[in-house]
């Protein structure tokens, strides 16, 4: 296989189309079966999904591939996912996975592993699956092959799971919330966890048909339940995305706060608490200059990784912290989680809420931003953009102009033909001609 199979984020791409085909998600069970099954022993993997009409058939292949090496398969249904991580630990599966293409539209899906600890694989767990599948999987003989049945409990254990993150002998009382599933994994949880700790809930999208996640809808389209807080007067608006891993919010103006402003605050409140582990906030390249200085003048450190929620939590583990996250609203809190969750941080956020009693305005916006802009550039198949001397030289250029005042970042998607050119800077003019030079040198390229 000539192409690197996994990327920032599991295995990702067009449904039918390679990776995403049946045939490759029937080798990627049978290996990550046999990767996870060294013994003798009964071996169990728990598999849940997002509402993709694609979804089915990866689930049915990889049951395929997960028995054929004699793993028993739990099948959960739609679940968000940091559910299937908290599930996997918690039914002491060998492995979880998760078939989703998180904020991707329909058409995608995507494939990710979580080991027996919940957590997402390291990229040498990944490697080695990706290795067997090329050198051959060894099948369990007829009498070793596994079981596959549907498991019903699994909405309700993290339902009730989630409950427990809230301030105990607290409530919602009175609270009146939007709540955007995005049509997608979270459509019966999330609404269920709010109403049974006493808000008035407002559900949209919570009626997927296989091809509408993500469509106008959710964190990527926050604008629907801004549109619909300010009709309904509602107290709060809680955008998840496809797989509910990520979260934004609406305050009661209609205004969006997004990952940055939403660790900023859970930051703050947390290090005055004595609950910020290492005084830290582990966070991508990608959060906002602004937050930085937020946090330092609290005399909180900022600890920054590559981008993709699975580095912010191996950095938060290598270094002991217990609050992380990226400005696209994945909140990774260690103490309850082992990847990004979406409605648990939005949980936290209501907790501030009802423990000052002040609107959620005054709360979502902690830090003024420094001027950022990101402009996501489509290239063909096959060519590498950032890799001309053109593109360098007009990246360098752009560094020397912004100094200390700015940051400029380019790179590549890990799911998607992209190329992200985000820039920052204190003087917006300053922001829109560095910007402008480098969009141009890429584009010639793409």
């Amino acid at each position: 296989m000539s192409q690197k199979l996994f990327g920032t984020d599991g295995v990702r791409g067009r449904a039918n189309s390679w990776p995403m085909t049946a045939e490759i998600a029937l080798k990627l069970g049978a290996a990550a079966g046999r990767y996870f099954r060294r013994d003798t022993q009964e071996h169990r993997v728990v598999i849940g999904k997002d509402t993709r009409l694609s979804g089915y058939m990866i689930e049915n292949a990889l049951t395929a591939g997960f028995t054929s090496t004699g793993m028993n398969v739990f099948l959960l249904g739609p679940m968000p996912t940091p559910a299937i991580g908290y599930l996997t630990h918690g039914l002491r599966a060998d492995v979880g996975v998760m078939i989703s293409a998180s904020h991707n539209p329909a058409s995608d899906n995507g494939i990710k592993f979580f080991g027996p600890d919940g957590f997402k694989l390291s990229d040498e767990a990944e490697a080695g699956i990706e290795a067997l599948m090329n050198s051959g999987i060894q099948a369990a003989a007829p009498e070793n092959i596994g079981r596959a049945k549907r498991f019903d409990d699994a909405m309700g254990r993290y339902v009730e799971y989630a409950k427990t993150t809230f301030p105990s002998r607290r409530r919602l009382d009175g609270l009146r919330i939007v709540v955007d599933c995005a049509n997608g994994a979270a459509y019966k949880t999330a609404p269920a966890v709010l109403w049974e700790l006493g808000a008035e809930v407002i559900s949209i999208g919570v009626e997927p048909d296989g091809f509408n996640i993500n469509r106008n809808c959710g964190s990527t389209h926050p604008e629907t339940a801004a549109k619909k807080v300010i009709e309904t007067r509602a107290d709060i608006g809680i955008c998840l995305d496809g797989d509910a891993d990520r979260v934004v919010l609406i305050d009661e103006k209609g205004q969006i706060a997004d990952g940055d402003q939403i660790m900023g605050l859970i930051a703050g409140r947390w290090h005055q608490e004595g609950r910020l582990a290492g005084d830290a906030l582990v966070a991508t390249v990608m959060s906002n200059l602004g937050l930085e200085r937020y946090l330092n003048d609290r005399g909180i450190a900022m600890k920054r990784t590559a981008v993709g929620d699975r580095y912010v939590v191996e950095a938060m583990r290598a270094g002991g912290h217990s609050l992380g996250g990226e400005q696209s609203g994945h909140i990774v809190m260690t103490d309850y989680a082992t990847t990004g969750d979406g409605l648990i941080g939005a949980l936290q956020f209501l907790a501030c809420m009802v423990e000052t009693g002040q609107k959620a305005s005054l709360l979502a916006h902690v830090f003024d931003p420094v001027p950022q802009k990101l402009i996501n550039l489509r290239y063909e198949f096959g060519k590498a953009p950032l890799e001309t001397d053109a593109v360098q030289e007009a990246i360098a250029r752009g560094e020397k102009a912004l100094g200390r005042d700015g940051r400029l970042l380019i790179r590549k998607s890990g799911t998607e033909p992209l190329i992200r050119v985000m820039a920052e800077a204190v003087d917006p003019a300053m922001l829109d001609k560095v910007l402008k030079d480098v969009v141009a040198a890429v584009q010639k390229e793409c």
